[in-house]
């Protein structure tokens, strides 16, 4: 298959990239704004028809959960807008499009980990623009399969376990919120798992399903700041402390702990525990 991943500079695209190296049997186009403006629809249909593609992995998103708060119009435009366009270029020519959003679509209320089933009530610009990307792959794309993940990080781009390991290095005490809980997931994982789905994907079939992809259990994000110190064995002392006391510009759901059971189901795919992939990814990586 001739297989097109968009936004290929991000955590998520960095990660497909380095798996791809090891395809026999698909052949990959990465591509970034730059080369592929995935809001602009004749730009992305010729691309597709003049490249034979199979299948579309959108990993291009707007993140700046905060920063989308006063920047609404280009965080619609990438979150909902260009999925929409790759909708209907996957319409087009007859491919399956994958396209990634979020926990950030719930608003935090339930105490159990979210089915794809429950309602979307997102309270925050970036979750409403992700939902409604969602909303119009739905309403175009004959055959879509569109992942929720949570707290991506990974070794490529800027991401919180990053920025912990040199705030860590750098400061004796740093304050972590520990009343939002949710599961990190390493997007090597959430990679492989793409590359697993791609592998057992029937081009006759059509798929129309929403899926949950994170690494296993839940932990708030203090939780993750006290073991990235432990497990990069740094002295940086870590204080929970109240969302209340570290306003941001976006509100952020308190519980976004999402199931995994379906794309398990469906897909029989694995979850490390979120522990585990971290300690991983840090040993693997820290110098």
């Amino acid at each position: 298959m001739n297989i097109l991943v968009t936004g290929s500079s991000g955590q998520l695209g960095s990660e497909l990239k380095v798996l791809s190296k090891g395809s026999v049997s698909h052949k990959f186009f990465f591509s970034v704004y730059h080369d592929l403006d995935i809001t602009a629809h004749d730009c992305v249909y010729s691309f597709c028809r003049d490249h034979a593609i199979d299948v579309i992995v959108n990993c291009a998103a707007y993140t700046a959960v905060d920063k989308a708060e006063s920047d609404v119009r280009n965080a619609f435009l990438v979150n909902s807008a260009g999925p929409a366009v790759l909708a209907e270029c996957a319409r087009k020519i007859n491919a399956l499009l994958i396209h990634f959003s979020t926990g950030y679509v719930f608003d935090g209320h339930s105490s159990t980990p979210y089915c794809e089933i429950d309602p979307a009530s997102p309270i925050s610009v970036y979750g409403k623009s992700k939902w409604e990307g969602e909303e119009r792959i739905r309403e175009i794309a004959p055959s879509y399969l569109i992942i929720r993940t949570s707290w991506l990080y990974s070794v490529y781009g800027n991401n919180f376990v990053k920025t912990m390991i040199r705030l860590g290095a750098e400061r004796e005490q740093l304050n972590v919120v520990f009343d939002q809980i949710a599961t990190p997931t390493h997007a090597a994982d959430l990679a492989q798992a793409i590359i697993s789905i791609l592998e057992l994907y029937e081009p006759d079939c059509l798929y129309q399903e929403t899926y949950h992809y994170t690494n296993e259990g839940a932990c708030s994000w203090y939780d993750v700041a006290a073991a990235i110190m432990e497990i990069a064995k740094l002295p940086c002392k870590v204080i929970p402390v109240e969302t209340a006391h570290y306003p941001r510009p976006a509100l952020r759901p308190n519980y976004s702990v999402l199931n995994n059971s379906a794309i398990e189901r469906d897909w029989g795919l694995e979850f490390p525990d979120w522990k585990t992939s971290l300690t991983k990814m840090l040993k693997t990586h820290l110098p």
